[in-house]
């Protein structure tokens, strides 16, 4: 007889989960692809090469590949490019594209009076040896929208941002581990009970997912705790205000200003929260670096980091205290 699977988390809980391990979302008029898994194709500008290159910081291997973006100045402007690029592993339209963003580099090497070609696969023979996005001007004429390579339905963005790329595998450990930080929230059971599993199914569920992440080193209490992620009664926090979280901040729609409502808002109190910062050169969506958090304090942190982010919310308010504004203390407490 089979191993009893775990019981279902509430839907809305589970598809939260599930969305870590995609990228943020993209339109049409950028190159990269919009919602896909983090282990997809990763574009990698020319210039960080050196930092994202396979085996040189990088990641022994890309899942499903890469593709290297040159501006047209890097490309038309190095008379021994087809060199350097072959010394690097990389040639044009084998696993690296001339990328055009503006008008201008389009006019001064335009790819159609090189008899060039749009790239439309990500594995290498790309089909093409460049892509173009470039938006339309009103300040000449025929100055419409260019939009090549990637375009098609089927394959719309030629790839992800190096930065947010991820390995099947640490996706799921991601995953386990922020389900985890949801049942370390001191209300977790009571709420998954509220939004429909029984008692026993949450019990169940909770005591099942907290062994798995124990078994696989996803649960060092420690760790966590220095990480911002739980604080020292063990409870989960939002990792920039720490703030204890309820876990209904999951599953709640965030709170619409008097007037601005929209009625398809899907944007919930509580968003996944990065320790250090998604940047080029270093893989941060890793276990012990993904946490849960305000959406608000996840909006003031931007890329900025946490760090960076407390000096600055320091710096303002020592001018506003100084200038009167603020008191020194908090009169309320």
């Amino acid at each position: 007889m089979g191993k009893q699977a775990s019981p279902n988390l509430p839907s809305l809980l589970a598809r939260k989960i599930y969305k870590t391990g995609q990228t943020r979302g993209a339109d049409d008029d950028v190159i990269y692809q919009n919602r896909v898994a983090r282990s997809s194709t990763v574009l990698i500008p020319y210039a960080c090469w050196h930092l994202c290159a396979p085996g040189q910081g990088g990641p022994p291997d890309y899942e499903n590949g890469f593709i290297v973006l040159l501006s047209p100045s890097e490309y038309f402007g190095n008379a021994n490019i087809t060199a350097d690029l072959a010394a690097k592993g990389l040639a044009i339209g084998s696993n690296a594209l001339v990328f055009f963003e503006t008008r201008e580099q389009w006019n001064a090497n335009n790819p159609d009076d090189l008899k060039w070609k749009a790239a439309k696969r990500r594995t290498k023979p790309l089909g093409g040896q460049y892509v173009a996005r470039i938006p339309a001007t009103t300040a000449m004429e025929n100055a419409g929208r260019i939009v090549r390579g990637f375009d098609a339905t089927s394959s719309k963005g030629a790839g992800i941002r190096v930065y947010e790329y991820a390995s099947s595998g640490t996706i799921k450990e991601c995953r386990w581990q922020l389900e985890a930080l949801f049942w370390l929230c001191s209300d977790s059971e009571k709420v998954a009970v509220y939004n429909g599993m029984t008692a026993e199914d949450a019990a169940t569920r909770k005591t099942a997912i907290l062994e798995k992440c124990k078994q696989l080193q996803l649960l060092d209490i420690a760790q966590l705790t220095r990480a911002r992620l739980l604080n020292a009664r063990g409870w989960t926090i939002c990792p920039l205000c720490l703030e204890e979280l309820s876990g209904q901040g999951f599953l709640n729609r965030m709170a619409q200003a008097e007037g601005r409502t929209v009625p398809d808002l899907t944007v919930t109190e509580l968003n996944l929260f990065h320790i250090a910062e998604l940047r080029i050169g270093i893989l941060n969506h890793r276990p012990y670096n993904v946490g849960w958090g305000h959406h608000h304090c996840n909006v003031v942190v931007k890329d900025s980091g946490i760090r960076k982010t407390l000096e600055w919310m320091r710096e303002i308010l020592a001018r506003n205290i100084k200038a009167g504004h603020l008191p020194a203390e908090n009169k309320d407490s």
